[in-house]
Parts: structure tokens; C-alpha cells; sequence
């Protein structure tokens, strides 16, 4: 017989009576979620910090009776109770604007340790400290992400107040621990650990906080190893933050089996991957430039319920540049546009050499395109290099020569023979010795890969000019600098004397031939 579970007009009574009557509680619980959960983060980075935070009491919680009835509609209700009232909205946007207000007093007193325990003492609102769980703490760490060290220091103040009185929260230590990696401070990040796990503040995000301290300094071993600890556990267990981690450290290593068997492991563990380990996912293939996994990957995003955000598109760029899929990249490019161009250098950079690899016609519009938003302090050699070697390429002499007085303004050697010859190539092109005789000075100087063919080049140009002194000029050069002629360089001039009508000088230079027992060219035996 079949049996159709009602509520009567009772027991929905009873229900929003037990609803209406713990409002209060449920303020209290919302508040508790970290403030940076409703703030708009698009660093791949930080979102892993996130969600690392984002979960401190996950492994003790119980799971409800499926016995009880009344117990299962009370988790239904719990659904809608732990939406945010508009109260607890306000709440949180106060507290990020004052930790916005303290964070710029702060930054601007950067590197003078008195001024900036004077500005947390005089200007640290107390409501800040007084926030549960120490979530006014966690969220002014988060507004200072970007500074790192003057987080530690405001973190080491917030130590020493609470040393004599309450302890810190599991989420204030577990904010430290990741700034502390982030910072190059793994010996921090292991103390801040072992304080708080003597102090008994034993949770899953202490345990992920250091295991990401451990990934973003490389130390992969011990990652692993303190993951195996953490299984060891009786009073808390590994959650999907953990093993995005996990996925993580795979992918950076390149160790794709692994990294993949972890995320089909999920299933048969009860957990379900979410963005951050697609996310993960897509970076270990792009990593080990596996570009038809990281399209398969990206596909199953946009089919599956959980859909590509900001992170993934930036991952999915770099991927469509790296590989020179540059249709695909430009398609991307158009999506994250507005925060590629403020706060993506790096993956400008890496569309330009995509573009400087490519054989398109227009790629030198589409590069002075990208590089206009690189600022100047931006700058890096192996760029510079790329450039001058294009522009060579493409014989935008201009530009070229503009990146190559970066280069030496910077103090940038090139020791590639491929992009010295592209440069000949181009001045040859162009029908400019002069420029190319500076050029080669200023290359001498500055300690440049040298080779016969810069000086080679100069013979032949000057030849076909007539203008023989200089020409025999860089002859004295070649010997200044140890390089004696071969037999390129003697065709060279023979051919050149004889252009010229210079008879004696071909004789002479047919006699080094013979001395030099390098055969006499085919158009000699002619004349």
C-alpha cells in the first residue's frame, strides 16, 4: 500500500514556530562564515587560500538521523535558515570596509614596525577583535594578501594581545599558515602549526594550511607526508580541499596518473569535486602541456553542474597560448578581457609569444596591441629578446631597434647565434649598414654573441656600396678581436675587389687562397 507522507496544519505550525523562534541563532551561525566567502576573488592562487579556510568545522559534523522525520525536515528548514539576512549582510560589508580602512593605514606605514602597532592600537577598532571565531582578524589578513609580510606582522601583534587572554581561533592560525608559505616562511608556517595543535586547535584547515604552505614552497614530500598524518587522525579527516591539494601538488610535479587516479578516488571517498579541483585539474594538464586532456576537462565543466568561473577561463588561456591555439586564445581573451588587461601581466606576455611564434599576418599590430598595457617597470629580458628577434623577422626595423636599446638599457646579453642572425638578416634587408655597423659596435661592448657572420654581412654590404676603406676597416675589427678570415670571408673578397674592378687586390687575395689551401671560386677560373 502505497503511503503518502503529509505535514498537517500542526506540525507546519510546530515547524515555523522552531524556525521563527531560532532566528536569533541563525544570525549568530551566518556570521561565522568567513566574510572573503561573499567577496568576488579571482586569483586561482587565493581561491585555493579560500577554500582551505572555508572549512574548519566540516569534519565534525554529524550527520542526521534518516530515522527521524522530524529531524529531516528540521535540515530542510536549515536550508532556508542559513541564507544571510539582510542585518547579516550589512554586518559583513561593515566589517570589510573597516577592514578596508585599516588595511590602507596600514600599507602606508609599510616597513616602520612603531607606526604599525601604533596604527592597530590607536586605529584597530575593537569590534574587529571581537568578531567570533576571529573572523574580523581572518578578514583583514585576507584584505592584506597582496603584502604578505605586513599581514605576519599584524598577525604577530594579534599573537601577543591574546597571549595573556582568549586563544586564537582554528581560522586565524590557518590564514597565518598560508600567508607565511606565501611568503617564503616555512619555518613560520610549521611553528604557527605545532602552537596550535599544543594548544590543541586541531582541525582539518590547520592540517590543509600547512600542506598548501608546503605546496607553494615545493616541498612536496612533506606535503604528502603530512597528508598521511592527517588520515591518521581519529578527531578529524582529509575533506575535498584536501585532496584538491593533493591534486595540486600532482599536477605541479607533472605526475598526470596520479592527479587523475585522486580525482576518480573522490567518488569511492563520498566526496564530490568541486571548482577548485577542475581548476587544479586543468592547471596539472597544462602543466604537463596535455592540451586535449584540458579541453576534455574544460567540456565536461561546461556540460557538468559545476560550471568554468574566471580561474578557469585564465587557465584555459594560458593553455590556448601556450599551445599556439590562437583562435581559441583570442575567443578566451574576449571573455576575461576586462581582468586580464589590470591584472594578468603574465599571461599578456604569454599571448604575445604566442603571437611571435605564429606565422599571421597581422601578429606585430595584434603585439604592440598587447604591449601597450605592459607597464615599463614590467620588464623582462626574455621578452625583450622575442621582440627584437619578431621585429626582426618581419623587418619593423623601427621597432626592433627600439627593443634593442632596451636591452642594452637593461643590460641584456644575447648569446643566441639564431636571433644575432635574424637582426643581419633584417639590416640586409633593409639595405642599412650604417645602422648595422652601430649595432655591431655597441653589441662588442655590451658583450653580445659574436660571430663572422655580423662582420660577414658588413663586408658584403659595404662591397656592394663601393665603399671599400670600410670594408677592409672590418677586416682590422675581425683581427682585433682573434678571428681570422676563413674561406667565406676570403670568396667575399675576392668577389668584391673584382666587382669593383680592383685587379691587384684579386691577385692578392687569389694568393692567400692558394697559401691558405682553400680551393680558387668557380667564377676565377673564368677570368
Amino acid at each position: 500500500m502505497k503511503r503518502v507522507w503529509k505535514l498537517s496544519d500542526a506540525a507546519q505550525s510546530e515547524l515555523l514556530s522552531r524556525h521563527r523562534s531560532s532566528a536569533a541563532a541563525a544570525a549568530s551561525k551566518t556570521l561565522q562564515h568567513p566574510p572573503y566567502a561573499f567577496t568576488l576573488t579571482n586569483s586561482p592562487s587565493y581561491r585555493l587560500t579560500r577554500d582551505v579556510n572555508a572549512q574548519t568545522h566540516s569534519s565534525s559534523a554529524a550527520a542526521p538521523s534518516s530515522s527521524s522525520p522530524l529531524i529531516s525536515m528540521s535540515s530542510i528548514i536549515d536550508l532556508f535558515r542559513d541564507k544571510p539576512s539582510p542585518q547579516d549582510l550589512r554586518a559583513r560589508e561593515d566589517l570589510a570596509r573597516t577592514a578596508s580602512e585599516l588595511r590602507d593605514e596600514l600599507v602606508q606605514n609599510i616597513g616602520d614596525s612603531e607606526k604599525i602597532v601604533r596604527v592597530l592600537e590607536e586605529k584597530g577598532c575593537s569590534s574587529l577583535w571581537e568578531w567570533k571565531d576571529g573572523l574580523g582578524v581572518v578578514e583583514l589578513l585576507n584584505q592584506l594578501r597582496s603584502w604578505p609580510q605586513l599581514a605576519l606582522e599584524v598577525f604577530e601583534w594579534r599573537r601577543q594581545q591574546v597571549a595573556s587572554s582568549t586563544s586564537m581561533s582554528a581560522e586565524e592560525y590557518a590564514k597565518a599558515i598560508i600567508i607565511a608559505g606565501k611568503a617564503k616562511n616555512v619555518e613560520l608556517a610549521l611553528e604557527l602549526f605545532t602552537e596550535a595543535i599544543n594548544k590543541r586547535i586541531k582541525t582539518t584547515s590547520i592540517y590543509n594550511a600547512l600542506m598548501s604552505a608546503y605546496m607553494f614552497n615545493g616541498h612536496t614530500a612533506k606535503c604528502q607526508s603530512l597528508f598521511r598524518d592527517l588520515k591518521k587522525e581519529p578527531d578529524c579527516c582529509p575533506t575535498i580541499v584536501t585532496y584538491n591539494i593533493l591534486i595540486s601538488v600532482f599536477g605541479r610535479l607533472m605526475l598526470v596518473d596520479h592527479m587523475e587516479a585522486t580525482v576518480r578516488g573522490l567518488k569511492d571517498l563520498g566526496l564530490s569535486p568541486n571548482l577548485s579541483t577542475y581548476n587544479h585539474l586543468i592547471a596539472g594538464y597544462v602543466t604537463a602541456w596535455m592540451w586535449n586532456s584540458m579541453e576534455k576537462t574544460f567540456q565536461k565543466m561546461k556540460e557538468g553542474p559545476v560550471s568554468p568561473d574566471i580561474s578557469t577561463h585564465l587557465l584555459m588561456l594560458r593553455g590556448y597560448a601556450h599551445s599556439g591555439n590562437l583562435a581559441k586564445m583570442e575567443e578566451t581573451y574576449e571573455l576575461v578581457k576586462h581582468h586580464v588587461d589590470d591584472k594578468e601581466m603574465p599571461l599578456i606576455r604569454a599571448m604575445i609569444c604566442a603571437y611571435c611564434k605564429s606565422s599571421v599576418t597581422d601578429k606585430v599590430e595584434k603585439i604592440h596591441k598587447l604591449m601597450k598595457l605592459i607597464p615599463e617597470n614590467e620588464y623582462r629580458p626574455w621578452l625583450n629578446v622575442n621582440l627584437i628577434k619578431v621585429y626582426a623577422q618581419e623587418n619593423c626595423l623601427e621597432a626592433m631597434e627600439k627593443s634593442i636599446n632596451e636591452a642594452f638599457e637593461h643590460k641584456t646579453a644575447v648569446h643566441t647565434a639564431g636571433v644575432m642572425r635574424c637582426i643581419i638578416s633584417s639590416y640586409f634587408r633593409c639595405n642599412e649598414v650604417d645602422r648595422l655597423e652601430s649595432f655591431v659596435k655597441r653589441a662588442e661592448f655590451a658583450r653580445w654573441r659574436t660571430c663572422r657572420s655580423l662582420y660577414h654581412c658588413q663586408l658584403v654590404m659595404y662591397a656592394a656600396q663601393n665603399r671599400l676603406k670600410e670594408m677592409e676597416n672590418v677586416l682590422i675589427q675581425m683581427e682585433n678581436l682573434n678571428m681570422p678570415c676563413t674561406k667565406k670571408t676570403f670568396v667575399i673578397l675576392y668577389r668584391a675587389y673584382l666587382m669593383c674592378g680592383q685587379r691587384y687586390k684579386v691577385a692578392q687575395i687569389r694568393g692567400l687562397m692558394w697559401k691558405h689551401g682553400y680551393e680558387m671560386p668557380f667564377d676565377s677560373l673564368l677570368s
